[in-house]
């Protein structure tokens, strides 16, 4: 077997189970059956290892997203099960969880950046359905496309300084301010 491939499963196994805290380089080459030094030869931390691992959880996860939705529901009714279902693989999932961990967000955020460029399957979503509630008239039809976005584009952001706002405001805050975006988009007719 890869040893690559082991040590990477092993240690996402052991994330999912303990957290990336209570996780440390010795157990997961004891589990992979390599010495602590071969650890080094395919990652240079355990925070390398770590956010390679988030980010195959969290791709895995918006593609079950996507798959789980249906998409001629309600806007607003969409996108809170969209924040819902967010919501709930963020405080269930110990890898994902880890986006709250205020010792490891901010590295974790940069490297998230870094990573996913241009693909961003979420934002992919946002830009089809708004195109689509547009042409059934679902949302308001003066704001362009561009905007549309970039007002889910803002949840990211305020997401980016939670620790500003305070942390203990998540996720409730970024559900309370998608619903409010999309009744202010589809509220318009009333």
């Amino acid at each position: 077997m890869d040893k690559k491939k082991l040590i990477y499963d092993c240690g996402r196994e052991l994330f999912h189970s303990k957290g990336f805290k209570d996780t440390n380089i010795s157990d997961i080459a004891k589990m992979a059956g390599i010495a602590v030094g071969t650890f080094y030869n395919y990652y240079s931390s355990k925070e390398k290892l770590f956010f390679e691992t988030y980010m195959k959880e969290n791709e895995k996860f918006k593609k079950h997203i996507i798959e789980s939705l249906d998409m001629n529901q309600d806007p607003v009714a969409l996108v809170r099960q969209i924040v819902e279902q967010n919501i709930s693989a963020m405080t269930s999932n110990k890898i994902l969880k880890e986006w709250y961990n205020r010792d490891l967000f901010r590295e974790l955020e940069h490297y998230y950046e870094e990573v996913k460029g241009d693909d961003d399957s979420i934002r992919s979503l946002y830009a089809g359905l708004f195109k689509k509630w547009k042409a059934e008239g679902a949302i308001r039809q003066d704001i362009d496309d561009e905007l549309l976005s970039a007002f889910f584009d803002s949840l990211a952001y305020i997401d980016s300084h939670k620790e500003e706002i305070g942390v203990q405001y998540f996720p409730q805050l970024i559900q309370y301010m998608a619903e409010f975006i999309m009744k202010g988009l589809t509220d318009f007719k009333k």
